[in-house]
């Protein structure tokens, strides 16, 4: 059975067409603020409740009304666009009635709108426009024209959906494939239990430990001095919008790196193993700011915060992320389990205390001696509840 599956390359376009992308991304944007505009005003003035349909409809007569503008690009893209609002009014409807923050929809600034999407390839879009180039892929885009693509793997599976997105000065092409066939790998009989850690991104049950990079801090000099050159311009001026660019070129780098690290990384564990457990961690909680309020201040808040920094600069949710769907891809089995005392836990006799975690990395426990490296310690402990969930779910 086939998944799927997203498949994203780098674009190659023209000068004409990286200005007529840049234009097809700003009308995107400016209708999707009047379509919220209207919604608003709607509501507010008339507690009139504005839906898609509404919106979609009276899209012809805006097309209409400006040819060389929002009329030069496809209805169908302009459509997801309208339905884009239309996601973030019942995500926000459904945090109100659960009781969550709203966060209601806002207006997209230049530089938060920078995503378009054609539902449906062959309507407005065409991947692989142009066949007769057998060593050069393209993409057409309405509006805009046959757009080079840097295609570095092959595409799999049927192409149901194409977006664009840009990235600092980059254009990327993004395929959603459906009925991707899966890499189904040969068994291996073996398991191992994964903890997630800052010293080694993971620590595994059989003591291996995968290096963490710390990219982020590897680039930290030059963010800084790019980020002070930033500060010291003017707002609204050429250079500013060069310093921005150079900022945003140095986070891209960092982003890109990480993922290609956690690429790496899950790609081993999926070829060594069966079974792979790991924590099912709270990032968002674990990384949340300590500084509190002025009626209750935080304690340790530049602890806590160098802390978040390394967790982040680790990418544990990219690489979990990752790992997930190249195990699907491989017909692995995934596991997550509380990591709650996973730490604490003596994994030969079961003594929990605080106390048995002498320092970051060694573990001894106060009841039978044990010693071991800590993280190795908790992966065992985070393989055997792995292994016990499992096998309640088989006898169920």
């Amino acid at each position: 059975m086939g998944v799927r599956r997203s498949f994203k390359f780098l674009l190659r376009p023209t000068a004409r067409q990286a200005a007529a992308l840049s234009a097809c991304v700003e009308d995107h944007r400016q209708l999707y603020n009047a379509a919220l505009e209207h919604r608003r005003i709607a509501y507010r003035k008339a507690k009139v409740s504005i839906r898609y349909g509404d919106q979609s409809a009276e899209l012809k007569h805006i097309r209409a009304d400006d040819p060389t503008g929002q009329g030069r690009w496809s209805f169908s893209c302009q459509q997801a666009t309208l339905r884009r609002l239309d996601k973030a009014f019942a995500a926000f409807f459904r945090r109100v009635k659960a009781g969550q923050k709203p966060g209601f929809p806002r207006f997209k600034g230049r530089g938060w709108f920078d995503t378009i999407e054609w539902p449906k390839d062959g309507d407005g879009c065409r991947w692989d426009s142009q066949p007769e180039h057998p060593t050069a892929t393209y993409v057409r885009l309405q509006g805009i024209g046959h757009v080079r693509v840097h295609q570095h793997r092959s595409v799999r599976g049927r192409v149901k959906t194409i977006a664009v997105k840009r990235e600092g000065s980059r254009w990327y092409v993004v395929l959603s494939c459906d009925d991707v066939p899966g890499e189904a790998l040969p068994a291996t009989g073996t398991a191992v239990g994964l903890d997630m850690g800052v010293a080694s991104l993971v620590t595994t049950s059989g003591g291996e430990h995968l290096a963490n990079p710390r990219h982020l801090e590897a680039s930290a000099d030059r963010l800084a001095a790019a980020q002070q050159a930033l500060a010291r311009k003017k707002r609204g001026s050429r250079r500013r919008r060069k310093a921005v660019a150079r900022v945003a070129a140095l986070h891209a780098k960092v982003r890109r790196q990480r993922l290609d690290g956690a690429h790496k990384a899950a790609r081993a564990l999926v070829r060594a193993y069966d079974v792979i457990v790991h924590e099912d961690l709270r990032i968002a909680n674990m990384t949340r700011s300590a500084s509190g309020t002025l009626q209750a201040p935080g304690r340790n808040v530049a602890q806590k915060t160098g802390l978040n920094r390394l967790i982040l600069d680790a990418g544990w949710g990219v690489f979990l992320r990752v790992l997930a769907h190249k195990a699907e891809s491989a017909g692995r089995e995934l596991i997550a389990v509380e990591p709650r005392n996973t730490s604490r836990t003596c994994s030969r006799c079961g003594h929990c205390a605080r106390e048995n975690r002498v320092t970051q990395a060694e573990f001894a426990c106060q009841a039978c001696g044990h010693t071991a490296h800590a993280d190795v310690n908790a992966a065992e402990n985070i393989l055997r509840a792995g292994l016990a969930l499992r096998d309640v779910a088989e006898a169920a």
